[in-house]
């Protein structure tokens, strides 16, 4: 496996990568915060992590202007 030579900038400008940390940050949040309050519906941070995974499948196929600059 080889990194691409400007693999930096891809991780700071595509959303595929944006997207992914805001999947884990969502899983995160939904092991973490039943824990503390039961005020929340059932399952909203698992469905947000779906749909925020669906959007990073989606946007690493896209084509993102910028990338190519």
């Amino acid at each position: 496996m080889e990194l691409l030579p400007d693999w930096k900038r891809i991780a700071r400008r595509a959303w595929s990568i944006r997207l992914s940390i805001i999947a884990a940050m969502l899983s995160g949040a939904e092991v973490v915060l039943p824990l503390f309050i039961d005020v929340l519906p059932r399952n909203l941070f698992a469905s947000l992590s779906f749909v925020a995974v669906v959007g990073a499948a989606v946007a690493r196929v896209v084509s993102q202007p910028g990338m190519n600059q």
